[in-house]
């Protein structure tokens, strides 16, 4: 595998897992748009993996050409192929033995700083840690509803979640997003490795399984990218739609963890204050906005009662109903 362009790349702190042991993933489709910011984030990064790993779902546009310029090894799979869990596994099973930490990057995820990988590798210290995942910052010019769901979901302070704290602790317990995220491998593959055929939430799945299995898992605040998105409120019942499918067909996470209801319910009290000290008159976009979801998901949950036709149309995800 080609290793990537350290050319750029400015010294900085050294975890304490050697560079040709971590390799850093990025599945992506039409990526063009983000690759002017993407690259050179990530060429600037103090600590560079021994291995960028690119898996390609049949971009149309100059994405695997860049990435291939810039060193990286690019994998092209039919765009029918693409499955959140299953597309990342294959990915992994592609990487030399010696690799034992894994990097999970989205192509509109950019690095804020120079040492954003080196800290989410730095989790991996701790010989308890099997996941870590970093802080998303909202985009620059992002609204007061897409900023706060990032101020609220990823905090200020980093912290270490250890099985014993959370069984019990609810479904927040499993929140992890591959987004931004890493997995030491030899957990990863104990715990039988991402899932194929889901809708979403194959980081949250793995999260689970290794709570589940003694592992701990780390959020570090101070490894941190720039991630938002502004979605319209139809994207919103499609988005958590597809939540609830995921958590139908997934019993065990609500089972073993427990339900959100009382976070759900600390999100829309701060989303409220948030918004009326910064943008007040979006109040009633939230109100409705929250409606919105907590129907889509219920409409999820009994998924099963919807003919697939429909759900194809009221998914995110339509391929999954193909």
């Amino acid at each position: 595998m080609m290793s990537f362009d350290t050319d750029r790349a400015p010294p900085g702190p050294e975890p304490a897992i050697p560079a040709d042991r971590v390799a850093l993933i990025i599945p992506t489709l039409n990526a063009a748009k983000h690759l002017d910011t993407l690259i050179p984030a990530l060429q600037a990064q103090s600590f560079q993996p021994g291995t960028l790993l690119v898996i390609d779902s049949s971009s149309t546009d100059d994405t695997v050409a860049r990435f291939s310029a810039a060193g990286a090894e690019v994998i092209v799979i039919p765009r029918s192929q693409f499955d959140h869990g299953g597309t990342r596994q294959r990915a992994v099973n592609r990487l030399s033995p010696r690799i034992e930490v894994v990097v999970f990057l989205t192509q509109d995820a950019v690095p804020a700083d120079s040492d954003t990988v080196a800290r989410i590798v730095g989790a991996f210290t701790d010989p308890e840690v099997g996941v870590a995942y970093g802080r998303q910052l909202p985009h620059h010019g992002a609204g007061a509803i897409e900023a706060h769901a990032r101020l609220f979901n990823y905090p200020p302070e980093s912290v270490v979640l250890r099985p014993q704290d959370a069984v019990g602790a609810g479904i927040k317990a499993t929140f992890c997003s591959n987004s931004f995220a890493a997995y030491r491998r030899r957990a990863l593959e104990l715990v039988g490795g991402f899932p194929s055929g889901t809708i979403f939430g194959e980081d949250a799945a793995v999260t689970g399984r290794m709570l589940l299995s003694g592992w701990a898992k780390a959020y570090v605040a101070e490894a941190q990218v720039h991630h938002s998105h502004s979605y319209r409120i139809g994207e919103e019942f499609r988005r958590y739609f597809d939540v609830g499918v995921m958590h139908a067909r997934a019993p065990w996470l609500l089972e073993r963890f427990g339900k959100a209801g009382g976070e759900g319910r600390r999100f829309m009290r701060s989303e409220l204050q948030h918004l009326a000290r910064h943008r007040p008159f979006s109040i009633p976009s939230a109100i409705l906005r929250s409606a919105v979801k907590l129907t889509a998901y219920h409409c999820g949950r009994r998924e099963a009662r919807i003919p697939r036709p429909l759900k194809r149309r009221i998914s995110l995800n339509r391929r999954y109903w193909a």
